[in-house]
Order: structure tokens, then sequence, then C-alpha cells
């Protein structure tokens, strides 16, 4: 990695953009003001950008603008992604890897799309057969990563090794002082449960893991993915999905069911003015900003897709990961782990 980091930002992609994503500009700027390698090149409507730009009292000293009058659209199909979607900020953001040494991209635009245009033009690592999407989650013990989460419904025992290998590489990149520790989901523990990949991808990463890229810890069942003791979850796009969609479905279960328990009538409202810091704090590690911003893994550049639906907060979380992972030196750790699949 050199000294200069540059992030490439769709700054159109999303709710409420370009006005969300320049004040999550603004937040990071003002939270590493000593950060002086960082630039970061804005792809959309230049005017528009400029306003916000202005309105948050953002320097542009370390920015470029590169004006794009087109935006892919939420209702855009992947099928039609090709067709459509040249020259607009997202496409340009991808590209910009390509003729103007970004680092990595940036958006909250379509997934759908930006899986798509990133694939095409990135084009994926010679070693992986399947990019996965990663993200990371908060356990007991802090982060975790999690993957596939939907980018390949159907796996086979080689690329679940291949989301071990990057699953690994991203954890390090942004934990450097923590070995990864990776494990299978799966509906059991024993090694005799599961379906022949998984049991396959058991036996080739109980091998893999004496080169030292990472701990195996067998499998795991969902309801320890939280506990923390694992720290990088593999699994396919099918299963990954739905745990990521059941665990988003309890968390706010908890939290909407708390909050109405809390305001239901006066003597509850009365005990929350006792506890309202433990509650603070419960609401904050919760908060799904913190952890916003999904990784495309296995590229041969990384990009970051923030949520549509989240605000400034949650996107300067999205251009905060954007910076650990280029910072952690991601793509060499991934080409690192992936030369070790050749020694077994």
């Amino acid at each position: 990695m050199t000294d200069k980091i540059t992030i490439a930002i769709d700054a159109m992609g999303g709710d409420n953009s370009p006005s969300k994503n320049i004040e999550g500009l603004s937040i990071f700027l003002r939270k590493n003001k000593k950060v002086e390698n960082i630039h970061f090149n804005l792809f959309g409507k230049e005017k528009d950008i400029r306003v916000y730009l202005n309105k948050f009292k953002i320097n542009d000293k370390n920015i470029k603008i590169f004006n794009c009058e087109n935006i892919v659209s939420d209702e855009e199909t992947p099928l039609t992604a090709i067709k459509n979607s040249k020259n607009t900020s997202m496409w340009n953001s991808i590209n910009s890897q390509l003729i103007n040494n970004a680092d990595i991209t940036l958006s909250a635009g379509n997934t759908g799309v930006l899986l798509v245009i990133s694939r095409m033009l990135l084009k994926t690592i010679e070693k992986v057969s399947k990019p996965a999407l990663a993200a990371l989650w908060p356990s007991k013990k802090g982060s975790i990563v999690v993957l596939d989460l939907g980018a390949n419904i159907e796996c086979d025992e080689n690329n679940l090794v291949d989301f071990s290998e990057l699953g690994s590489a991203l954890y390090k990149s942004i934990f450097p002082k923590e070995k990864p520790k990776v494990s299978l989901l799966n509906i059991g523990s024993e090694e005799i449960k599961g379906t022949d990949s998984i049991k396959k991808a058991y036996s080739k990463l109980k091998e893999i893991s004496k080169i030292g890229d990472f701990d195996f810890n067998g499998y795991i069942e969902g309801n320890k993915i939280l506990e923390g003791d694992t720290n990088v979850i593999v699994s396919d796009g099918f299963t990954g999905n739905i745990a990521l969609k059941t665990a988003e479905g309890t968390a706010k279960f908890i939290t909407d069911s708390l909050k109405e328990s809390l305001l239901e009538n006066i003597f509850s409202r009365i005990s929350l003015l006792f506890s309202y810091f433990a509650l603070k704090k419960f609401k904050n590690k919760l908060d799904p900003r913190k952890f916003n911003g999904a990784i495309f893994l296995g590229l041969k550049g990384p990009v970051v897709k923030s949520h549509g639906g989240t605000d400034a907060i949650g996107f300067y979380h999205s251009i905060d990961l954007c910076y650990k992972i280029v910072k952690g030196n991601l793509m060499n750790r991934i080409q690192e782990n992936l030369s070790h699949l050749n020694e077994k």
C-alpha cells in the first residue's frame, strides 16, 4: 500500500443523496483531522455536490469531483446494468480504481447493479471462482466477519475454502493485532452433520489452517454466532442471507419491544429515568449504523456497499471501513492467503 489512500465515492447512491453522503464525509474528516494522506474522488452531479460541500464547510483540498449527470436507479436490474449504467456515478466510481488509481470504491446505490458492474470492470481474482459479500457484525467479544451474505446461492467446498481465506484476510486488515478464527455455519457442531460440500470444506480447512492464516474452529451453529469465540463465520450465500435477515429482524424486535414496554405506562416511564444510561449503552451497541458497509471480496479491487437507507452517520462508518480496509493492506493480505492454497 502506498502512503496515499484514495477512496472513490458514488455521491449519488442511496436515499437522500448527495446530502447524506457528503455529510458522512464531513463527519469522517472531522474525526480524522490529523490524517493527511487520504484523498477522495467524488462522482455525481458536480453542482449538487458543491452545494453540500459548502453547506458542511468541507475543505476540498484533498477532494476531486468528477461530474456525472447519470445515476443508477433503484429500479435498474442487473441484466440491463451493462447497457444502461455506463457513465453513471456508480460506474465511474468503480472504474476510478482502473483509471484514477483509487484504492477502493464506496456506493450506497443499487446492490445488484453494483455487484454486476464491479465484477465486469474489476474482474475476479484468478484463484477465486466466486466473489463473496462480507460484513461486520457485533458480538459479545467485539466485531466478527460473516460471509457470504447473498452473492452466491450455491457454493461447493472450494468456494467455502476461498471464503475462509478471503474473510480471514479481511479480518486481519481491520484488526491486525488479532488472529482470525474461522468456523463453518452448520446445523450442528459434530463432524458428521451438514451437506457434502460443508463436510468436504471442513476436511480441507483442517489441513489449510496448519499454514497459519487462521485457526479453524470447526462448525458453528446459528445460536453461537454472536458469542464471539469465532470471528470469521463462513457460509453459502443462501444460508448467510437468511442468517443476516434473521439477525436484523431479531434486533429490531428486541429494541421495538423494549421501547414499547418502557413507554407502556407512568410507572415504566419513571423506571426509564433510572435506567437511562444502561439503555443508551444497549442501544449504542446494537446501532446498525456502526456496522454499515458490506464488502465485495474476491475482486481485483475492493468495493464497499453502504445500506441505501442509512443516514449520514451510517455513511460515515462506511467511509471509515473503507479507510481501515486500505490502511490494513487488504488486497495484499488476500493475495498472500490465496497463495497458500497451492501449498496444500
